[in-house]
């Protein structure tokens, strides 16, 4: 995994004390608040409702041992014992001090960690599918472009105050596995017939209040002109972006407003004036980042520690939570996150702690976080899945749901954000126990619960997605269906008007119970929504309704 080099730090570092005197002179009342407003952000500081919120940068999803050792400590010293992962493969920090903020960022400096631009209208923080170089599945590794992608847009003075925030995402394997359809600018990387890397470019793509898929710009661009191509995409954006409406600041309205074509066509004339300049990337350079993502010694095979574990716990785990790896001995393991009673994502110092340790032990020291809000170790050898079962067990961790009907995507909602319009985690419990009985017969369902239009749970693409609304100081909920983020993307379809938080599960349960009358043999439900339709859905819930 990459490592901060001396310019990295020297960056981050000045940064740091960048922002400590700007806190200090906020909290000596020196600067206003409007003025502290943009500077926080940058820094990755928001008001939430009841307490300043930190978001901490885990680029690409990647973080070591020592890595989360440090964001338990954090947890524990300055916040409330607990983090939440998040949708973009970042943590936040609910409950931190804004005096004491600029000494959490110190100690992310130790272990090569920053919140620089996790916030504010910027390039945020860049992802990619978490089973990045173990998946068997992928044709290019996507972790060097995410890297150089990282390094380039850190602070870029033409980039940092653009109309709105930017998102960015790659893709290197057949099945997408990194929501590249909602992103603003998107890479899938595929090899053409001489093995040469390329990459096809999407733009436009994003949620909230204009949901949007991202349109394909470019079909073939050489790997050596990725960042020659994004300043294009950038430049013609910051261009052409409006700044007098935020709710149209986002590069898909003017996507949108343009046509893909010839928003494709003002990139290119942006581009001719860049192409081959002095961001074009070369062999060498490529080379120097590739090197920090070299493969563990996969060869030296653990061995079993005692008998497996027997009984149907275990093999349930083995068949929701082990996921194929590249190499036939190892496989990739998932730590559910969404655990009854405990909020989606979030995870205790004491448990940071102990899956620190487990990866040291299991993983070579690596762990992702994925865009399901879950853990990952992505290198375990397969005579250890027993010990790492055990383990896992034995502190409550070996939940056996990845992709099941509790493993919910969620965001904070009301019990936090200042931007919620409703709470997003008492319901998502309340679904997840309306559809416990059948959750095995159900088999892979993606459910995500957003607290506002915001969309941080992404509901637009959950193949179930529940949206919060207020009306007259209550929560109400839209519930909507047929959304996917993959690389066949779709965006879900209301199946009819707001109700309140008692009805919302019984509508989620109907849907799931509907898919199981209607499903093919070995059908999914995203895969007998798309056959039978969306609309299908949303009239059968309609008539069950006005019965």
């Amino acid at each position: 995994m990459y490592r901060y080099d001396p310019v990295d730090r020297l960056i981050v570092e000045e940064r740091v004390a960048q922002f400590r005197d700007q806190t200090r002179r906020y909290l000596a009342g020196q600067i206003d608040e409007d003025a502290f407003k943009p500077l926080r952000l940058q820094n990755g500081l928001y008001i939430q409702r009841y307490a300043p919120m930190l978001r901490v940068a885990i680029p690409y999803g990647v973080l070591s041992s020592d890595q989360l050792r440090r964001l338990a400590h954090i947890a524990r010293r300055y916040d409330r014992g607990y983090g939440h992962f998040t949708t973009r493969q970042n943590i936040q920090f609910n409950w931190v001090k804004v005096e004491e903020v600029p000494d959490i960022l110190a100690e992310l400096a130790e272990v090569s960690m920053h919140a620089i631009q996790t916030s504010g209208s910027c390039v945020r923080n860049v992802t990619t599918d978490p089973f990045a170089g173990a998946a068997p599945d992928e044709i290019v590794d996507p972790r060097p472009y995410c890297e150089i992608m990282r390094q380039w847009s850190t602070l870029h003075p033409e980039f940092a105050h653009l109309p709105r925030k930017f998102k960015v995402a790659f893709n290197g394997a057949r099945e997408d596995r990194a929501a590249t359809p909602v992103h603003d600018l998107a890479f899938d990387l595929y090899r053409d017939d001489a093995g040469e890397v390329r990459l096809v470019v999407k733009v436009g793509g994003g949620q909230g209040r204009t949901p949007r898929l991202a349109s394909i710009i470019k079909r073939d661009l050489h790997w050596s002109e990725l960042l020659n191509y994004s300043e294009a995409v950038l430049r013609t954006y910051n261009k052409l972006g409006r700044r007098d409406n935020i709710f149209k600041a986002r590069i898909k309205i003017q996507v949108e407003a343009l046509g893909a074509e010839a928003f494709a066509r003002e990139v290119d004339d942006e581009w001719e004036h860049l192409r081959g300049g002095a961001n074009t990337l070369t062999p060498d350079a490529l080379e120097r980042v590739a090197k920090h993502f070299v493969d563990p010694p996969l060869q030296a095979l653990g061995t079993p520690s005692g008998s497996l574990p027997v009984g149907a716990h275990f093999r349930a785990w083995k068949q929701r939570n082990v996921t194929p790896h590249r190499h036939r001995d190892y496989a990739s393991i998932t730590i559910s996150l969404k655990r009854e009673g405990i909020a989606p994502g979030d995870a205790t110092a004491e448990e940071m702690d102990f899956i620190a340790a487990l990866a040291d032990r299991y993983s070579f020291g690596e762990i992702r976080v994925s865009y399901h809000q879950n853990l990952i170790f992505p290198h375990v050898a397969r005579a250890q899945l027993g010990a790492l079962f055990a383990e896992l067990d034995a502190r409550g961790l070996a939940r056996a749901n990845i992709s099941l009907a509790s493993d919910i995507i969620c965001c904070p909602g009301g019990d936090f954000c200042s931007l919620a319009n409703a709470k997003s985690i008492p319901l998502s419990v309340e679904i997840a126990a309306k559809l416990a009985p059948i959750e095995d017969e159900l088999g892979p369902i993606a459910i995500n619960v957003s607290g506002c239009i915001n969309a941080c749970a992404h509901h637009h693409v959950g193949h179930i997605g529940v949206l919060g609304v207020e009306k007259a100081g209550e929560d109400w909920y839209q519930v909507l269906v047929g959304g996917r983020p993959d690389g066949a993307g779709a965006l879900a379809v209301l199946t009819g008007k707001a109700v309140r938080e008692g009805e919302v599960p019984a509508i989620v349960d109907f849907l799931a119970r509907h898919y199981l009358a209607v499903r093919a043999d070995g059908e999914s439900f995203i895969a007998a929504v798309g056959r039978l339709g969306a609309d299908a859905f949303k009239h059968a819930v309609e008539a069950e309704r006005a019965a």
